[in-house]
Order: C-alpha cells, then sequence, then structure tokens
C-alpha cells in the first residue's frame, strides 16, 4: 500500500484569508490557498502536538506532548508568517507525530515510535498491523492527500512549485550543543537548497548548517514522494527551537526566511531554467 493509493479528503478548507476555518480536530489539515504564481508550496509536517480525545496521550504524562518527540516547536507559526509575507500556499499537519510521522515512508521502522528520545509511548508500544493502518487512514493520508491536490492546482495553472519543507529542531542532541541557528537540508541535486544556504550565509549573525543538523534525502519522506519522485525543486528549513519557542520569534523567523526565499528562486530559474518549467514536470509520482 502507498499514500498515492489512499485518495482521502482533506477536512479543512480554506477561509477568505487564505487560512482554514473554525476549530481543527486531530487529522484535520490546514490549507492555506495563497497564490501559486508565487512558485512555492509550504508544507510543515510536524506542526500540531494534535491528539484526538479518545487516545488521550497515548499514556505519556501531559508534559512530554510540550516536548519536540510531538511535534516541531515553532515550525507552525513560522510557516504561517511566511505563508503570509509571501501570498504563497502552505499545508500543514494538525496531528502529533506521536501518533504517526507524515515525514516517514511507510515502510519505515520509524512510522509509529515505540520509544522516542528515551521517552516510552504506552499507546503505540503494542499497536498492530491494523492499528497502523488505521492511522494511516485518519492521520498520514489526509496530509498526504492534501499535498497532492495543492500541487495539482498549481501545476494545472503553469506554476510548477518549489517545495519548502519547515521544521524545528532541539538545540541540544544527547547533551551535546548544535551550534547551528538554522539547518539546510538537502539531497542531490539539492540546487535550491544551495543557493539558500549561500543567501542566508551573507546574513553575518548566522550559523548556517549544510546538510545539519541532519543530511537530507530520507527514502519515502514528504520531499522525496512530492518533490523528489516528480523532479520539483525543494528545500528542507530547520530552524533551531529556541529561536521560535514564542509566537512573535516564529513570526520572525518566518519574515526573516521571506526576504530572501524568492530571490533564491529567482535566481534558480535564471540559471536553471529547465527544473522550474512545468512542461519538465512529472504530474504524478512514480
Amino acid at each position: 500500500m502507498s499514500a498515492g493509493d489512499l485518495s482521502i479528503k482533506a477536512s479543512a478548507s480554506p477561509g477568505p484569508s487564505g487560512a482554514a476555518t473554525g476549530p481543527r480536530a486531530a487529522g484535520d489539515v490546514e490549507v492555506i490557498a495563497g497564490d501559486c504564481a508565487t512558485g512555492l508550496l509550504l508544507l510543515c509536517d510536524h506542526a500540531a502536538n494534535a491528539m484526538p480525545p479518545e487516545l488521550g496521550s497515548l499514556g505519556l504524562p501531559p508534559e512530554q506532548l510540550e516536548r519536540h518527540i510531538a511535534y516541531d516547536i515553532g515550525a507552525a507559526e513560522m510557516t504561517r508568517a511566511l505563508a503570509g509575507a509571501l501570498g504563497a500556499p502552505a499545508v500543514l499537519s494538525h496531528f502529533s507525530r506521536l501518533l504517526i510521522d507524515p515525514n516517514r515512508g511507510l515502510d519505515d521502522p520509524t512510522l509509529v515510535m515505540r520509544l522516542s528520545d528515551g521517552a516510552l509511548v504506552p499507546g503505540n508500544r503494542h499497536l498492530d498491523e491494523a492499528g497502523v493502518a488505521e492511522r494511516i487512514t485518519r492521520f498520514y493520508a489526509p496530509y498526504d492527500a492534501a499535498i497532492t491536490a495543492a500541487i495539482e492546482r498549481a501545476l494545472a495553472a503553469g506554476h510548477p512549485p518549489a517545495i519548502v519543507s519547515m521544521h524545528s529542531f532541539t538545540p541540544f542532541w544527547k547533551q551535546a550543543a548544535r551550534p547551528w541557528h538554522v539547518g539546510v537540508l538537502w539531497d542531490d541535486p539539492g540546487a535550491l537548497a544551495k543557493l539558500l544556504i549561500a543567501a542566508l550565509r551573507r546574513e553575518k549573525d548566522l550559523v548556517v548548517g549544510d546538510n545539519e543538523p541532519y543530511a537530507g534525502g530520507l527514502p519515502g519522506d514528504t520531499i522525496d514522494r512530492h518533490a523528489t519522485r516528480r523532479g520539483l525543486p525543494d528545500v528542507l528549513i530547520e530552524v533551531r527551537q529556541d529561536l521560535i519557542a514564542t509566537s512573535h520569534a516564529a513570526r520572525g523567523w518566518g519574515l526573516r526566511l521571506a526576504a530572501v526565499l524568492p530571490g533564491c528562486l529567482a535566481q534558480l530559474r535564471r540559471e536553471q531554467p529547465a527544473s522550474c518549467d512545468s512542461t519538465a514536470v512529472d504530474r504524478a509520482p512514480s
């Protein structure tokens, strides 16, 4: 079974401002309509720590849901600010990654975590194949389908989108400090990512990670499914969580990225026009 086999309609719809209207339940998808002519589609895989009421906190103490194991702290507010500043479309998940990780392939052993950064997840410990399949249908598939729909809208309008995936990372890992303020992740060819790295490094107050704190190119992840397999330009941006821990700070980083991303995309179009040519892009992933 692949994500492409699951055609589940996104449950949130854009309102007049482009943001999803009304309260969202765990598993709904936040879609910001935006303008396809921007040439960008923003994604936020780990936007929320929402859980359905019947699953509670998966047996974890509630405070664990405030940690990075449950969602990417600050990433959603940063994504919304970036989308608003550029007028770009965006798709944000609305469920905790502890339920199921939409940034993993369906055959990835970390799709549902039993143990996450030292925290045993009781509600996942004995989850069987049927339980995983139910979570795919309820949480993973609607988000995946909403991304596909957003890409198809952009392609139909003649604006193949560059996929920009927004994340955040912890200041420490295994007691080791992470010095980067922002990391830019990529896999070959990585043209847009390399331009963004260069642009951010021109801002002298930033320590910019090149494929740090992680390397890009995870088979089956969101970028692989929706950008790489279609031949769309892509970049994954990771901002350190302590820099976006408040709404104000997260919005500030969204605006900071909005100041550099369009120039990078414009440069990519000048230097590699074929990578942004609608006639060269597959209309469906293989």
